[in-house]
């Protein structure tokens, strides 16, 4: 089970689908002490590859952004079970995928479950980043902005 208070998942669809969007991600701010979690894109990747970047991954067809958002979570850094989303806290940006699509990220927020982080093959590292170091960070611009959106607003 997920809870999302206060965000209208049928209109970020409907807004990506009015946009040309072609392919849908799901990421997550996951939070504890005011610190957000990043991990570490495998060097071998051929998209970014080592870049620090929030959890995240691409939608399946048919798939619900929440559902998306849970298998994502799962996979890349081993959380299961119910996921409480930060009420209201969506961050939204565009950009062309490793193949070449007009993609559209959806990043979430959540508290962290304190349970250990267990990584996929994907990445290789983590960390909590408090977000006044983000300059001592090689995340995309985006992330940073999506990250700066979530501080202000638990501020």
């Amino acid at each position: 089970m997920i809870s999302a208070p206060g965000i209208d998942l049928q209109r970020l669809r409907r807004d990506a689908e009015r946009d040309g969007i072609e392919k849908l991600v799901v990421g997550a701010v996951v939070h504890t002490g005011g610190r957000v979690l990043v991990l570490r894109r495998s060097l071998d990747d051929p998209f970014l590859p080592g870049i620090e970047e929030l959890p995240s991954g691409g939608v399946e067809p048919g798939e619900d952004l929440l559902d998306a958002l849970r298998r994502e979570l799962a996979e890349e850094i081993g959380r299961a079970g119910p996921l409480t989303l930060d009420p209201g806290f969506v961050a939204c940006f565009d950009y062309v995928s490793g193949s070449g699509r007009k993609a559209r990220q959806f990043t979430f927020a959540l508290a962290s479950d304190g349970r250990p982080i267990v990584l996929s093959s994907e990445h290789t590292a983590h960390r909590w980043l408090h977000p006044s170091d983000l300059g001592a960070s090689d995340i995309t611009p985006e992330t940073a902005r999506t990250i700066r959106a979530w501080a202000e607003m638990h501020s």
